[in-house]
């Protein structure tokens, strides 16, 4: 592309951030009415939603970022990050998932600007290396608007992970700004061990990020060619939006909508999907396994996080403790502690996923204060 076109296609590039997870995994400490993405896990001093927006400038500036989340969280949200406009915020009634989530605030970005270029992006992953985060984002942006095709951003996989989804890249479509871009040759859901180890080594798949790059036009085709009955309960609510009961008419539409995420919804059927494969040191921060191995260890390989006193440790290794009281561990090795003021999490490293069956069974007992 020209410089010319290059400065246009910046001015209608946005950011869709998807901010109406509730991050179970991370229970105790992520609960509903503060869940994981207002949680500082990476950062002492700066939420994850504040790291997700920050870390896109100044590719994107604050008036292109748009966020999609439920009325409950828009508030605190709004707080975080005053610099997001207030009509940069897309109100779900409700949770239907990433699906409805992508077409909605998709919707409103193109009903804005019909020439928009998206990122679709989740508020709660970390990226260590922020400066090729931002590089990758770009060169994106042009091959989606370039190629009319769905983007993903597939990370290089550093271990045989069964807890990501991988893709497999096809024939290579060119080089855009130092990034060999692919044709994405299929999805796979979260394997087994075995299945995974094979996708490593044979050096042609990655994790699948979640982090998706369309054209507003070319990603809403897709919808009406492949789930027209999430297109078409869009279009109606098009025909209400910038009126004063935009969430009123919103609401009965959102009632009929499937609950249903993006992969499923899109992905996996999509007519034209490139992978850039690309390392930024990216984690979706899923369980507390997940947090241990981003954050730094001391010499015993103990993480301690929290205001208090720390952690007293004899003969303790590879242990992850989050508490705001001083917590002592005596001969234990591959444990999470988590300490929060009404519970407490205590569980082997390996069995970290199992939290989100906690949190069913508080379900199930209507255990809500502890939700």
């Amino acid at each position: 592309m020209s410089d010319t076109t290059m400065t246009d296609l910046h001015n209608h590039y946005y950011a869709l951030i998807m901010a109406g997870g509730g991050g179970t995994r991370l229970w105790p400490l992520s609960r509903k009415s503060h869940p994981k993405q207002m949680l500082p896990l990476i950062d002492d001093q700066q939420s994850m939603f504040q790291l997700t927006v920050r870390r896109l400038q100044p590719l994107l500036p604050p008036e292109r970022i748009y966020v999609v989340t439920g009325p409950e969280m828009a508030p605190k949200l709004q707080a975080d990050v005053p610099e997001i406009p207030l009509e940069n915020y897309v109100i779900e009634p409700f949770g239907r998932n990433s699906g409805p989530a992508a077409a909605l605030g998709t919707m409103v970005i193109t009903e804005r600007d019909p020439d928009a270029v998206i990122a679709a992006l989740s508020a709660d992953h970390h990226i260590a290396n922020t400066e090729r985060f931002r590089e990758v984002l770009a060169a994106a942006a042009e091959l989606a608007a370039s190629k009319t095709m769905i983007v993903t951003l597939g990370v290089s996989p550093s271990r045989p992970a069964i807890e990501f989804g991988y893709i497999k890249r096809g024939q290579l479509l060119g080089r855009i700004g130092g990034f060999d871009c692919y044709r994405a040759d299929g999805f796979s859901e979260k394997p087994g061990i075995e299945t995974a180890l094979r996708f490593v080594s044979s050096g042609l798949y990655s994790w699948n990020s979640g982090m998706f790059i369309w054209t507003g036009r070319y990603i809403m085709e897709e919808f009406a060619r492949q789930r027209p009955d999430i297109y078409n309960l869009i279009e109606q609510a098009r025909q209400h939006l910038g009126s004063e009961d935009f969430t009123a008419r919103l609401t009965p539409l959102w009632e009929q909508m499937p609950n249903i995420s993006l992969d499923y919804a899109i992905m996996e059927k999509a007519s034209a999907i490139a992978v850039i494969p690309v390392d930024i040191g990216w984690s979706d921060v899923g369980s507390w396994e997940l947090l241990y191995e981003v954050l730094a260890a001391d010499r015993n390989g103990n993480v301690a996080r929290g205001q208090g006193k720390g952690h007293i440790q004899i003969d303790t290794s590879n242990t992850l403790i989050i508490s705001n009281r001083l917590v002592v561990t005596i001969g234990v090795e591959d444990l999470v502690v988590v300490d929060t003021d009404d519970a407490v999490l205590i569980c082997h490293r390996n069995r970290a996923q199992d939290v989100r069956e906690v949190v069913q069974q508080l379900r199930d007992k209507g255990a809500d204060a502890y939700l």
